[in-house]
């Protein structure tokens, strides 16, 4: 890795938020306006808050004042082969310079056709072009940015016959190319394993410990075609199985439980959070020599 690239990784890792966050919903507004709840940090949709004022904005900057926060993009695509959105660029920096959040992630996936936004997270061909493609993109974006980025691998209902990499393969490449790091979510490793026949654990093996700055964990929705990463539910057994082996192979790192459909009152989140903190106490007991 170049120097550019350690230097990028050192200023995200003395900045990035501790323990264990939740994502920052309207339905909880009242609950965090009264107070932060006993949570780490928070994480919100970058495109929510792109307008120049309103209540949602009030409250974001309300809760920064107490909590760190995470942004998170799934409008941007980087992978699409229309060029980035500038306007959309243009909305994330004034965000980014306004909030001064701890950690930019957006998704390994492209979103973008010249008709126009396709609003999906859809995967992209894991082959050399598609890498040198999207190593311009992080490349364009973090120097909009003025900082690093995380980028998220994503769950899938098909693979291309012509893939070259892994995703995990992929995203390691990416971040020794650019400097980015990785937003390692563990439930779409475990979709992908059910969907595709992938090896969840192969996978994390695949990821150099220094690239993951952050971990998203989710519930799944089982289905007879397929599973569907539908974040409207608990986190599953199996899935804190490999978060507990995620954090023995990466350490402590900065983990979200990601709720975005049927949610739940902030208790039931609350309660993830404690197990979440539970599995990092044997997470970082496994990892001791």
């Amino acid at each position: 890795m170049s120097a550019t690239g350690e230097a990028i990784f050192a200023a995200r890792e003395m900045s990035a938020p501790r323990g264990v966050g939740i994502g920052l919903r309207h339905a909880h507004y009242e609950a965090f306006m009264a107070g932060p709840p006993d949570v780490d940090w928070v994480e919100v949709h970058s495109e929510n808050y792109f307008g120049d004022g309103g209540y949602d904005l009030h409250v974001l900057e309300t809760v920064r004042r107490d909590l760190p926060v995470s942004l998170h993009g799934v409008g941007l695509g980087p992978g699409s082969a229309v060029p980035l959105d500038t306007a959309h660029l243009a909305k994330l920096a004034r965000l980014v310079a306004r909030i001064e959040p701890a950690v930019v992630s957006e998704h390994l996936c492209w979103g973008a056709n010249a008709r126009g936004a396709l609003h999906d997270l859809l995967p992209m061909p894991l082959t050399q072009g598609s890498l040198d493609h999207l190593c311009a993109r992080v490349a364009q974006l973090q120097d909009a940015l003025r900082r690093t980025v995380l980028i998220e691998n994503v769950s899938t209902y098909v693979r291309f016959c012509g893939d070259e990499y892994s995703e995990a393969e992929f995203l390691a490449a990416l971040a020794q190319r650019t400097g980015c790091g990785v937003l390692l979510d563990v439930n779409n490793l475990y979709v992908n394993q059910c969907n595709h026949g992938e090896d969840a654990l192969a996978a994390m093996a695949a990821l150099p410990p220094r690239i993951v700055g952050e971990i998203h964990l989710a519930g799944h929705r089982a289905t007879p075609s397929a599973v569907i990463d539908d974040h409207g539910s608990r986190v599953a057994p199996a899935v804190w199985s490999l978060y507990e082996a995620a954090l023995v192979r990466f350490g402590a790192t900065p983990t979200l439980i990601e709720w975005d459909t049927a949610l739940p009152a902030l208790d039931v989140l609350l309660d993830e959070v404690r197990i979440a903190r539970s599995v990092g106490r044997h997470g970082e007991a496994g990892r001791r020599p």
